[in-house]
């Protein structure tokens, strides 16, 4: 081999080197930028995420935004706002108030014991009924079925005032009624399925969306603020002339048809 090729083969191969170094030179930096680039990716991705976080945390609730919704009256409603649910013959001179909560075992109690007493009395013109529907235990065990109920009473209501009444004692029923601690009357499938059971609600497709919409939400929030400004501190309370009817215990609600029938009658001769 000669001295030029000998020269000339490490010339080569010293630019090979050179090219080769350039070449691992040119990865290492594309392989830098990339690691920056998904370094900054996940950065923003993580302030992304606690920013929706903290945007999603701050977003009131689905009942805080129903504040604002437009104010949907159910027929057979009168007073501010329709809050008022008076059922009975006009004839009737006196009107017993009834305060209930959906998810109050009580007033499920008082519903199973005495409200077919009640009903038959409104019937017969003795008195009228007017009720008011509270929330309380929603705040008190967590969830949101009293609201849910109301509004969905509210749905049955719009029907009419015998759906209202039928729908009401249903869901107070001892097969539909759940554990206060059990949210069952949040979902609306479980509503409608208790609205089944009344024939003028069955199948009733203007009832059924109006409990999947939302539609009387706004008006179940209002029911809601009347009985927190009533002065009532627990359900089921009855009153009458603006007195409260009890039982023999002299404090609660009369709990039996015969306490019940004798504090009204006490209450309509007054």
């Amino acid at each position: 081999m000669s001295k030029r090729n000998s020269q000339a083969s490490k010339t080569a191969a010293r630019e090979r080197l050179r090219q080769e170094r350039e070449r691992q030179a040119k990865r290492s930096k594309i392989k830098r930028q990339v690691i920056v680039a998904c370094s900054m990716v996940g950065v923003l991705a993580i302030a992304g995420g606690i920013s929706y976080a903290v945007v999603q945390g701050n977003k009131p609730s689905y009942w805080e935004s129903a504040k604002d919704d437009k104010l949907v009256k159910p027929a057979n409603t009168t007073g501010t706002n329709g809050t008022t649910v008076t059922i009975g013959k006009s004839t009737a001179k006196k009107t017993l108030v009834m305060y209930e909560d959906p998810r109050c075992p009580i007033c499920a109690q008082f519903e199973q014991t005495v409200g077919s007493t009640v009903d038959k009395d409104v019937e017969a013109g003795k008195f009228k009924i007017e009720y008011v529907g509270a929330s309380f235990l929603d705040k008190g065990l967590g969830g949101e079925g009293s609201k849910n109920a109301l509004s969905a009473l509210g749905a049955a209501l719009n029907v009419s005032p015998e759906a209202f009444l039928e729908y009401k004692t249903a869901m107070y029923s001892a097969k539909w009624h759940p554990e206060e601690s059990d949210d069952k009357f949040k979902d609306d499938s479980y509503l409608i399925k208790i609205a089944d059971t009344v024939d003028a609600l069955k199948g009733n497709k203007t009832f059924q969306n109006a409990v999947k919409n939302g539609t009387y939400d706004k008006w179940a929030l209002e029911m809601s603020a009347k009985f927190d400004d009533s002065g009532v501190t627990g359900t089921p309370t009855l009153k009458m002339d603006g007195k409260a009817l009890t039982g023999s215990d002299g404090q609660n609600a009369p709990m039996t048809v015969a306490e019940f029938n004798t504090a009204i009658e006490a209450a309509l001769k007054a």
